[in-house]
Order: C-alpha cells, then sequence, then structure tokens
C-alpha cells in the first residue's frame, strides 16, 4: 500500500534549529510518521523534546554552534552511538540579516555565510559518509527559500547564501545518487516565524505580501509536515536534486 512508503517508524532523523518555527514542526511531522529525532539547536528545546515524546518517540537533544563547522563531526557521532545508526537529516537552522546593500557588513555577510551554507554542506558531507558506511543510503533535505529562486531586497548574503542551497542541493544528489542517498530542499514563502516578525509587525508591508500570495495567508509550521515527511521516506526515492516551494503559490504568481 502507497500510504506504507511514507511511514518512517525504525528511523533517525537529525533536524538542525528545532527549537521553534519550521524546525520545531518538520521535527514534529518527522516523529508523527514513526521517527525518532536528534534536535540540534544552539539553546535547549524543551517544547520540542516533550511534543515528540508525546507521539511516542525518542528525542535527542544537542547543543551546537553552527555558525562554524567545528561541530559537524560530533553532532553525527553522538546521534549514531545513542540510536545505532541516521537515516535523515534536515538541515534547517539559518540566520538571516537585513540591511541595504550599499551599506552591508562583512560580518553581516560571513555571519549569515558560515551558518546558511557552509555548514549546511558539510554537515551533509558528514551525514552522507555515515549513511555511505551504513551501506542503506539515506535523505538529505536542504531548507532553502523564494530568495533562491529570487533576488529580493535588503538580505544579500540571506540572498547569496539560499541560492546556494539550491545549487549544492543539485551537486549532493548527482554525487551521492550512485549510493542511495536522496538530496533534495524545501523552499518556504512567507513563513509566520521569528525571521518575519519584523515583517508581520509591519501592517503596510504585512497587507502588500498578502495580497501576493494566492492562498491568502502566511505559512504556517505545519505546512511543511507534508513535504518533508515525502521527502525523507520510500515515497520519494525516485526524487533527487529537486527544490520543492512551499509558498502559498507566491512563486506562480
Amino acid at each position: 500500500m502507497i500510504l506504507n512508503d511514507f511511514q518512517l517508524t525504525g528511523k533517525v532523523a537529525m533536524v538542525t534549529g528545532c527549537s521553534t518555527g519550521l524546525g520545531q514542526g518538520m521535527a514534529l511531522g518527522l516523529a508523527e510518521a514513526g521517527a525518532d529525532i536528534v534536535g540540534v539547536d544552539y539553546v535547549d528545546a524543551p517544547e520540542t523534546k516533550e511534543a515528540v515524546e508525546k507521539l511516542g518517540r525518542r528525542f535527542l537533544g544537542l547543543k551546537a554552534n553552527l555558525t562554524t563547522i567545528e561541530p559537524v563531526e560530533g553532532l553525527v557521532k553522538s546521534s549514531v552511538n545513542e540510536f545505532g545508526h541516521l537515516d535523515i537529516l534536515v538541515n534547517n537552522a539559518g540566520i538571516i540579516r537585513r540591511e541595504d546593500a550599499i551599506k552591508f557588513s562583512e560580518k553581516d555577510w560571513d555571519d549569515v555565510m558560515n551558518i546558511n551554507i557552509k555548514t549546511v554542506f558539510f554537515l551533509s558531507q558528514a551525514a552522507a559518509r555515515q549513511f555511505i558506511a551504513q551501506g542503506q543510503g539515506g535523505k538529505i533535505i536542504n531548507v532553502a527559500s523564494m530568495l533562491s529562486f529570487q533576488g529580493g531586497i535588503r538580505v544579500p548574503s540571506y540572498t547569496a547564501s539560499k541560492s546556494g542551497v539550491m545549487g549544492i542541493t543539485r551537486l549532493m544528489a548527482n554525487e551521492w545518487a550512485a549510493d542511495h542517498i536522496n538530496v533534495n530542499a524545501v523552499a518556504p514563502g512567507y513563513m509566520a516565524t521569528n525571521n518575519t516578525a519584523p515583517l508581520r509587525a509591519d501592517k503596510k508591508r504585512s497587507a502588500e505580501l498578502l495580497e501576493r500570495i494566492p492562498a491568502g495567508r502566511w505559512g504556517l509550521p505545519d505546512d511543511l509536515k507534508g513535504p518533508v515527511v515525502f521527502l525523507a521516506s520510500s515515497a520519494s526515492d525516485y526524487v533527487t536534486g529537486y527544490t520543492i516551494a512551499v509558498d502559498g503559490g507566491w512563486l506562480a504568481r
């Protein structure tokens, strides 16, 4: 039965940036489908832990500063030590800095690029090595953005990093498909998260954005549950190198 292909029972999924927002929503979606969760964040994630465990799944919380790649190998090792294997990686952790391009600083460039693209690549590399060693393949799901497709304004490093996410998603998919590793991405639209709080607080700007979104509303963390479970499951075994927009129709407008 096709619904069985969406089941993740017995799988272990690492989700970065798991404490709130989209990362929390995806972690819960994967747990609802049967996966145990390794939640990574720079702070504790008690709410995510409680919600995952209420679903009857196990949760391992790991604190790490992903602005550097120093923790990467340790995160994979800790996951395997706890659960015996790792099957799914969701690269969700990321930051944004807003400033006119003419005034944008090197620090704001480097801070965003380090966590949004450099760590994404090297954590994917570490996970892929583990998948290959296990001999069972695996799934990597990156979090891209509408700005992987568009230029945006006042977010130079965010646009560059998210464009890069879509590019390396394709590259990794090309290189690792022979090892039965699927690498895809989701590109959220305007979602009700901490990153968009300033936009949602600006009534004029918020109204302009909602007018452009065919669905007529801001996206929610729950809206990513279906896409991430699909990409993490055997239902998507012949899908790789693709970025799925979850944007209420924004890019189609």
